[in-house]
């Protein structure tokens, strides 16, 4: 008896094979972003949490910079070159922040990806965060 699950057949392999390689273009992981810090070095991107500032300060992901989404203009990203990726978080799962901030950087021409789980999946990694002060 067909369930959810069941109900719909799976796409051919050929075709799943293409959609699930098109997802690594649009998003990456924690384990990922935490590797390529921890390589030392340029990672390559420019993580952002788009989070309020507040949130920033009790704790983020090391090394990430905070943008919130709506402040994202070509001159506040004017100091990184053109062809910078940038990769975007917010609090998890549950929060469309970070597709929010990566539309926006598309819209502006930027590469950008998203770091899939964002504070929640970082955490859920065993991964540790940096927390720094509120501008007054």
């Amino acid at each position: 008896m067909p369930n959810n699950v069941t109900a719909v057949p799976a796409a051919p392999s050929d075709l799943a094979r293409q959609h699930f390689e098109a997802e690594f273009t649009f998003e990456t992981d924690c384990a990922d972003v935490h590797a390529a810090f921890a390589a030392g070095g340029d990672p390559g991107f420019v993580l952002v949490d788009v989070r309020s500032p507040a949130n920033y300060a009790k704790g983020h992901v090391p090394g990430a910079v905070n943008i919130l989404h709506g402040k994202m203009i070509a001159s506040r990203l004017a100091m990184y070159p053109d062809d910078t990726l940038f990769v975007t978080y917010c609090a998890g799962p549950h929060c469309n922040g970070a597709a929010r901030g990566a539309l926006r950087l598309a819209q502006l021409g930027r590469p950008v990806k998203i770091m899939a789980g964002g504070i929640t999946g970082w955490i859920d990694e065993g991964y540790t965060l940096e927390t720094s002060l509120v501008d007054a």
